[in-house]
């Protein structure tokens, strides 16, 4: 009887140190950023906050007219070229020569 009572005793302070130790551990809590004893040096030049914003990028201007970046349709200097003038047509429906030559050749006789 007097084994298992010094057997529990055992256990027992084995359980109470732990939670002494656990309490002092939770008592040492130090910074995260503070990284001493890590070859860092103690708490110099830390920065605690990061800046999680990112700027965003300038929208890039594209032309709806001739498909190039820089600028908008109504300073294009395609659209605005009055030499050349253009329609627009949808792809697949514009065929050019459809019915094909006016003339034949014929052989020379």
């Amino acid at each position: 009887l007097k084994i298992e009572i010094d057997a529990l005793k055992k256990t027992f302070s084995k359980f109470s140190n732990s939670s002494d130790k656990l309490d002092n551990l939770l008592g040492l809590q130090r910074c995260v950023f503070d990284k001493a004893g890590l070859g860092y040096d103690e708490m110099k030049n830390v920065k605690h906050f990061q800046n999680f914003f990112i700027k965003k990028s300038e929208p890039k201007m594209s032309c709806n007219y001739c498909g190039k970046l820089g600028h908008v349709s109504t300073s294009c200097i395609y659209r605005n070229n009055r030499k050349t003038k253009k329609i627009w047509v949808p792809k697949g429906t514009f065929e050019t020569n459809t019915q094909g030559p006016k003339f034949i050749w014929v052989p020379k006789v």
